[in-house]
């Protein structure tokens, strides 16, 4: 599995082992929502609290294979995202999930991805 977060994910604090955590319950079939398009919502503890108190993330994730985390916002901030925001994302999860390997190799190299290490033995 390979795992990426974008800058949003990496200015908000998001720990990589809470990340690589979240990835292996995603692969567990442990989702808090199945968007549909290939994008979950799911939830990650923030830096000094629990999940209850982190942030609701956006995943465009495929089973064995890839998961991007693109968009996130905080319990306290909204509730969940409109229509036309979830349509956007479904277009950017299908784009992501069919990037080749150089595609993702380039934008790693530009910063636009950070690659999140992940255990696979699980």
């Amino acid at each position: 599995m390979q795992a990426f977060k974008t800058r949003w994910a990496n200015g908000e604090g998001l720990d990589d082992d809470a990340l690589a955590s979240a990835i292996a319950e995603m692969e567990q079939g442990l989702v808090d929502a199945r968007l549909g398009g290939h994008v979950v919502k799911k939830r990650v503890p923030l830096p000094g609290r629990g999940k209850r108190s982190g942030a609701r993330t956006l995943v465009a994730f495929k089973e064995d294979d890839k998961a991007f985390f693109i968009f996130g916002f905080a319990k306290n901030e909204r509730a969940t995202v409109d229509n036309n925001e979830l349509k956007a994302l479904k277009l950017l999860a299908k784009e992501l999930l069919n990037y080749p390997a150089a595609t993702i190799r380039r934008a790693v190299e530009a910063g636009e991805l950070i690659e999140i290490k992940v255990n696979d033995d699980g």
